[in-house]
């Protein structure tokens, strides 16, 4: 009796166990269910998000106003046509008829402020050479870049190198600190700019008239220094209408050079003195046979200056 009670006891509570559990596992299906439904519903809201704000169209930024930037005005700067070198005085050839070089350089000299003249600057500056004759005839003389070849009442000329180093001379013997400077290969234009409309005259070597230059007498070499193009024993060519001038201006059409010659300023049509200005230094350089300067004729015309500071060419 007490087993079949305790038995049965035992019966009940098992009948009651299994009815718990079935209530247990419906109520965790029932919260699974839950959980996975508002899941889903998450999974939804973060997609439509995604989608609307991968969707939704960026506002253009605004472009920027431009800025107006008035541009400054500038005149233009025109070149003067024309220009002259005031205080140059024309002193004219009649006494050393052949001092041309004498007269440019008393020209050039004057309108610094010295007080000189042709006879002073011949007699004790000029560095001369004479020209002699061997028992056979031949002729003996200078290289003219060393020296004046003869007198300067009968001989034949000096050249830029050697004309510098006279008038260096005389600025020292003066206690001047300008500096005669030979300047090689440029043009008379190049020379306008670079010095006479800035107010320095230039010493030049053309030709008397512009006439074309030629050939006219030859020597052997006798005396040569530093400046030298030839030596001892070589054949120095001089040309014919060989002349000296000082370049003090410009036009539209000339250029215009204190002229000893002529007694005057004189106006020369642009291109034939470019020419003959060449054409001298050329047929000089070639004549005294300076075979490396083949086919550079700009590089043979030459000048000469006086300037305190003398400039870099």
């Amino acid at each position: 009796m007490n087993f079949m009670g305790r038995s049965g006891m035992m019966s009940s509570r098992n009948s009651r166990n299994r009815r718990n559990s079935g209530r247990n596992r419906s109520r965790s299906r029932k919260g699974f269910g839950s959980m996975t439904g508002f899941l889903t519903v998450s999974a939804v809201i973060i997609v439509v998000l995604i989608v609307i704000v991968n969707v939704a169209p960026i506002a253009p930024k605004p472009k920027p106003k431009p800025v107006e930037v008035k541009a400054e005005v500038t005149q233009p700067v025109t070149e003067p046509v024309s220009y002259q070198i005031q205080g140059v005085p024309i002193v004219s050839q009649n006494e050393l008829k052949a001092g041309c070089e004498t007269y440019a350089c008393t020209m050039l000299l004057k309108s610094l402020g010295f007080d000189t003249d042709e006879f002073d600057f011949s007699e004790n500056y000029l560095i001369c050479s004479p020209i002699s004759y061997g028992e056979d005839g031949t002729r003996f003389g200078p290289d003219m870049y060393s020296a004046f070849a003869g007198t300067v009442e009968n001989g034949y000329g000096i050249y830029s190198p050697a004309m510098a180093k006279s008038m260096n001379k005389f600025f020292e013997a003066k206690k001047s600190k300008l500096k005669a400077t030979s300047v090689v290969g440029e043009t008379l234009e190049s020379l306008c700019q670079k010095y006479v409309k800035n107010g320095t005259a230039v010493m030049v070597w053309a030709t008397t008239y512009m006439q074309e230059p030629y050939e006219k007498a030859s020597w052997v070499v006798d005396f040569v220094d530093e400046n030298a193009k030839t030596k001892k024993g070589d054949t120095f060519t001089w040309l014919q209408n060989e002349h000296c001038m000082v370049l003090i201006g410009y036009d539209q059409k000339d250029y215009l050079m204190a002229d000893s010659v002529a007694g005057k300023v004189s106006h020369f049509e642009k291109k034939l003195a470019e020419q003959r200005f060449r054409e001298l230094g050329w047929s000089i350089f070639r004549n005294t046979a300076l075979s490396s300067l083949q086919g550079a004729s700009l590089a043979a015309s030459f000048a000469l200056s006086c300037e305190k500071y003398p400039r870099k060419i």
